[in-house]
């Protein structure tokens, strides 16, 4: 079931209302879940690879911690501050700004021009990185039951 971005995120306290979680796509509500955003969000950094590495360990470490208490919307949020580390380094090391995209009023939203790649070893590393830990969260079998659980419990029934 897809992401509901039309639930009043600053009121809720999605500990107190796994209910209401939706797990969606990729990364979607990474920036919205509370408690969780302020939780993992002090740690995420991704500068160098160093920072990268300190960063992911300390998320996975509460990815981890989110499981040993069966919670697995903690457990969601960490993998998708993992994912996020990865897709966000990643876009910095295509792409020096951050943007991939050229800013151009002219140019419709459905044909934007990508910008032209420069390489960025450094933030290449950071991705690599956060990548392993990702890939690590995601494949996780305590991870893959609660989420089959909580998609049983909360999404495919619900309308």
């Amino acid at each position: 079931m897809a992401f509901d971005y039309s639930l009043d995120f600053p009121n809720i306290d999605f500990r107190q209302h796994p209910e209401l979680y939706r797990v969606g796509k990729g990364e979607q509500g990474v920036l919205l879940v509370e408690p969780y955003k302020s939780e993992i969000l002090p740690y995420w950094r991704f500068k160098t690879p160093d920072i990268a590495k300190e960063s992911s360990e300390k998320i996975y470490k509460l990815f981890l911690d989110y499981l040993e208490q069966d919670d697995f919307i903690g457990a969601d949020m960490a993998r998708k501050f993992l994912q996020m580390g990865y897709t966000r380094s990643r876009r910095y090391a295509n792409h020096k700004s951050g943007r991939k995209y050229k800013q151009n009023s002219e140019t419709s939203s459905s044909k934007k021009e990508i910008l032209p790649y420069e390489v960025d070893p450094v933030k290449a590393e950071s991705a690599a990185i956060f990548k392993t830990r990702w890939i690590e969260a995601k494949t996780n079998e305590k991870y893959q039951n609660l989420l089959a659980k909580h998609k049983q419990m909360y999404e495919i029934n619900s309308h």
